[in-house]
């Protein structure tokens, strides 16, 4: 085993030779500040390693290389856009690059909504309270290198205010042109106290990319967020969120994957006032060359709140699924309601799931549990809808959802909820 200390000078130097060709984006001073403070975390911690403890499921290598690894682009076959019978305010981006004209008017949505690009130009905006503070906050206990990274060199993304309910949905729409885009977006989204919002994303973005969400969510806010990662089957990404809760505040958060060759998905939640709920979801559905990771932490900070962790990967021919989660109830917390369940279905012998759940728990007065299962389809369960006529392939078909059931169901609106659930429904049988 390597020892501790060489392994942080081999990360730091690799940090290092990667930030040597690249120039900080300028911008205001409020930016400039945290991009330098995100720079110098960065070169501190060093890029991630297999030989991470958080890391040692997921090869990041080629989320950390120099230039991105090319991938083809992804024909969909006519198939209509996710989201595309809700009526939402669509935000365009192209190879990571906001693209005003394919965009809708940002104030239909009656937010307050600005591009990251026009905001780091000006020397005062809301934003400048928040922009790398939530991911600067989430570098401990666990290292999240490559949020610094994001932090020090985006230059787009969309900052969002929602004072009040948001009239329509906020839909950012992440499209591909080139084979080789590497793309990075950095967003940051207030929700005031008793506002209401949703935020939608879906698309393929890039051939690599890596993405931060910073959310300050007040007392008495909710915030939505479904999010579809598909379309593309060669794409490799780190996705991160950073959300703090305030008192009363409700955070939720799910994401469909399907296809794609390495995708990391981060939720680092903090309850800091009394009475919040977050919810964080995930179904995921791989076949061959595909390795998928959900790596979320929870700190509960504030007595009466209640999390929820619900995942479910479905994998087969070689795909690798991976959940990292984590529970933790500082003394204050009492009364805290914790729920964490990952789940596999693995429908030959070559697919595989990874996963480490946790608990830590400082507090006397607390409900938690967690656990994590990995099968395949129930024999009995596949036998009764045989003797009942059921087609094997429809047989099948109907137990996988089923299984994907109780992470769909985290999703508030059953109009999205439907959307994603025929979206499953699609993508197993074509994959049948």
């Amino acid at each position: 085993m390597m020892p501790r200390a060489k392994l942080k000078a081999q990360k730091i130097d690799a940090a290092e030779a990667r930030l040597a060709p690249l120039i900080l984006p300028k911008g205001g001073a409020w930016i400039t500040a945290a991009r330098k403070d995100a720079q110098a975390r960065l070169l501190q911690m060093g890029l991630p390693s297999k030989r991470d403890e958080y890391w040692k499921y997921t090869d990041p290598r080629r989320l950390i290389a120099d230039q991105a690894e090319a991938g083809a682009l992804h024909d969909t076959g006519g198939e209509t856009p996710v989201f595309d019978c809700i009526d939402r305010v669509k935000l365009v981006f192209v190879d990571g690059v906001f693209d005003a004209a394919a965009s809708d008017a940002p104030e239909l949505a009656g937010v307050e909504i600005c591009q990251l690009a026009q905001a780091a130009q000006s020397d005062l905006h809301w934003a400048r309270d928040l922009y790398g503070k939530l991911e600067a906050r989430g570098q401990a206990p666990v290292e999240r290198s490559l949020a610094s990274f994001n932090t020090a060199y985006a230059t787009q993304g969309v900052l969002i205010r929602a004072t009040g309910k948001a009239e329509k949905p906020v839909s950012l729409i992440y499209t591909r042109s080139a084979e080789n885009a590497d793309a990075m977006l950095h967003h940051v989204i207030r929700v005031e106290a008793g506002a209401e919002l949703t935020l939608l994303e879906n698309g393929p973005c890039a051939a690599r990319f890596n993405q931060v969400i910073e959310a300050d969510i007040a007392a008495g806010a909710t915030l939505h967020h479904v999010r579809a990662q598909g379309r593309d089957h060669e794409r490799a990404g780190a996705v991160h969120i950073f959300a703090a809760l305030g008192a009363g505040a409700q955070l939720k958060s799910f994401t469909l994957t399907a296809n794609g060759a390495l995708i990391r998905n981060e939720a680092v939640i903090w309850l800091d006032g009394e009475d919040g709920s977050a919810h964080i979801a995930g179904a995921t559905v791989g076949d061959g060359a595909f390795h998928h990771d959900d790596t979320v932490f929870i700190t509960h900070a504030a007595p009466r709140c209640e999390s929820r962790q619900v995942f479910k990967k479905v994998l087969r021919h070689g795909a690798v699924g991976v959940f990292q989660g984590k529970i933790l109830v500082e003394q204050p917390a009492q009364l805290t309601d914790g729920y964490q369940i990952s789940q596999s279905l693995l429908l030959d012998e070559n697919a595989q799931f990874l996963a480490k759940p946790e608990l830590e728990i400082y507090a006397d007065d607390v409900k938690c549990s967690h656990g994590s299962t990995s099968g395949e389809i129930d024999p009995s369960q596949l036998f009764y809808l045989r003797a009942r006529g059921v087609s094997e392939d429809d047989a099948k078909l109907l137990l996988v959802l089923a299984f994907l059931a109780e992470a769909l169901e985290e999703i508030g609106d059953p109009a999205l909820a439907e959307d994603l659930r025929s979206r499953l429904e699609g993508w197993l049988k074509r994959h049948s």
